[in-house]
């Protein structure tokens, strides 16, 4: 039977309507499980690099809040200053939310990094050791050929010697600069330095194999020039003095003030 035009407008509405009250209520729904998944894949990035837990382990939400509250403990941090801002629940903070928002963030300065926006402040983490510093947890961003690399970079006590690298987000090509998600490259890291005997930057991804004694280089990545050379920049610039640079100078001084 021949529907007339009035019919077909009011079922397409009425069919669009449902589906609209569906998707809704499927977003208010899993609202909370979607930010419990975001907040477990932190933590367990950030135990992953700070050598907390083995890459294959399976942690559940309590697991990981477990082990964060034995031992890790979480800053927000003004990247101007580096001072550490007083928070009550700084895992709450959404770093990458906040670059967006023009009243978190600010221009970035020129930087070979591709990085156009900086917030005021961000997520660090004080891995913990018999109430001593271990180490710390700094997230690291960058422009790789496809698009922004998202990773995690552990530091050692001495706030200067790499303890691991973790690429959790990127859109590199897989074989290629897809590989600074392996662990074979990535244990290259682990011991290289960060600044030189001038507290310069130093630490890059050599073209080509990288000498066994240097210690501020890895090797390439074997036809992925521009993804090694995104990552050198986003390490130049997230320890530089437009990243973390002032925040590790501050925790460096209070503890030589103990």
């Amino acid at each position: 039977m021949a529907r007339g035009k009035l019919y077909i407008v009011l079922f397409t509405t009425a069919v669009c309507g449902v589906f609209s009250v569906v998707v809704s209520l499927a977003a208010v729904t899993l609202k909370e499980r979607q930010e419990a998944n975001r907040k477990l894949d932190q933590q367990r990035n950030v135990l992953v690099v700070a050598d907390l837990v083995d890459p294959v382990t399976r942690l559940t939400v309590e697991m990981a809040d477990s082990l964060f509250r034995e031992n890790v403990e979480a800053q927000l941090v003004r990247l101007e200053t580096g001072e550490v801002v007083p928070d009550d629940d700084p895992l709450a903070y959404d770093q990458q939310r906040a670059k967006r928002d023009p009243a978190l963030s600010r221009p970035a300065p020129d930087n070979r990094a591709g990085i156009p926006r900086l917030p005021l402040k961000a997520l660090v983490y004080l891995v913990k050791k018999n109430d001593a510093l271990d180490a710390v947890v700094l997230p690291v961003e960058g422009m790789g050929l496809w698009g922004t690399m998202y990773g995690f970079l552990a530091l050692e006590d001495d706030l200067n010697t790499i303890r691991g690298i973790t690429f959790y987000d990127h859109g590199e090509t897989p074989g290629l600069g897809g590989e600074i998600e392996s662990w074979r490259w990535r244990d290259q890291w682990e011991g290289k330095r960060i600044y030189d005997d001038a507290s310069e930057v130093a630490f890059h991804v050599r073209k080509g194999r990288a000498p066994p004694d240097d210690p501020f280089a890895v090797d390439g990545l074997a036809g992925a020039t521009l993804t090694a050379n995104g990552v050198t920049y986003l390490i130049q610039f997230w320890l530089g003095e437009h990243g973390f640079r002032p925040y590790l100078r501050n925790l460096t001084s209070g503890m030589e003030g103990h």
